[in-house]
């Protein structure tokens, strides 16, 4: 038998980028997106995660408009370009596009390794609008096996349930990443951080996950974005920022990945997964994913 003490796994540097797209500019928006990724590699970054709808812009007046920019997953020119900076600058991408499927759209995040396409999360509570011209994500919450770590993601509004969250948990995932495009809703106190902030906070403590979440900033056709990307520690406590709510920037924090599964347990006796009291709710809610290990 191997003697496991003082084995220590490495660190990981992870980037949120907080950018401004700009709807209908995707060449514009892709290029400079990659001029992010290059940046955030530079500084060291090994998991990157950009906001939704990076790729496309996220306000679209017509249908037509919405599929004259979605592309397919991973064959379309925007993953190609990830793909590459990927493989080039040995990185993990998970970043929001908006994906065409036949005649049926998607508002997506795609993950991006090294060796190319990893997989793709199409987003299941759709906000306001996007019912318009997305469809309800149909892949659930899958959990991504990497060698850098089990990566959950989810999209935006996904954040308020708190049944997302959960579902990656138990699929054993060490981390959430969530591109995003949060706006005002009502009831904000402009003195306080966002309210999506505070969820993210309290979900990740509540699952023992880290969690980062890439915003974008600016307002695009009225639309006001919020900004304040973040990312947050296993114990729910922020790590990188929040950044700022009005400028782009690039947001970085330093974690072990492991440290969510390893300092899991809260005292002798509580430890948020296993204290779950499945003789009275659903093992995994009423899903029909079948739960991993955690």
């Amino acid at each position: 038998m191997s003697d496991r003490k003082g084995r220590q796994e490495s660190e990981l540097r992870i980037a949120c980028i907080q950018m401004e797209p700009v709807v209908g500019e995707k060449d514009r928006n892709v290029s400079r997106s990659l001029e992010f990724i290059a940046a955030a590699a530079d500084q060291g970054a090994r998991l990157i995660v950009l906001p939704e709808l990076a790729n496309s812009g996220y306000v679209f007046e017509t249908r037509e408009e919405a599929f004259e920019l979605a592309e397919e997953i991973p064959d379309g020119p925007t993953c190609a370009a990830w793909a590459k900076i990927a493989a080039e600058r040995d990185i993990y991408l998970v970043a929001g596009i908006s994906e065409r499927y036949g005649q049926v759209l998607y508002n997506s995040a795609v993950i991006i390794g090294p060796h190319g396409y990893i997989g793709t999360f199409r987003k299941v509570h759709l906000w306001n609008e996007e019912n318009l011209f997305f469809e309800p994500g149909n892949l659930g919450f899958p959990v991504f096996q990497t060698p850098i770590g089990r990566i959950g993601t989810f999209i935006c509004y996904d954040g308020w349930f708190p049944e997302s969250y959960r579902m990656c948990a138990l699929q054993g995932a060490d981390i959430v990443c969530i591109p995003t495009n949060w706006v005002p809703i009502p009831g904000q106190d402009k003195n306080r951080e966002a309210m999506a902030n505070i969820l993210v906070m309290g979900s990740a403590h509540s699952n023992s996950l880290f969690v980062a979440a890439a915003d974008r900033v600016g307002t695009e056709r009225g639309q006001p974005f919020l900004g304040e990307s973040l990312i947050v520690s296993y114990t729910g406590w922020p790590i990188g920022s929040p950044a700022s709510g009005t400028e782009e920037e690039i947001i970085y924090a330093d974690v072990n990945l492991a440290d969510a599964r390893r300092k899991r347990n809260w005292n002798e006796y509580n430890q948020v997964l296993r204290d779950r009291r499945t003789d009275i709710y659903d093992e995994m809610l009423g899903s029909m994913v079948v739960p991993g290990w955690y």
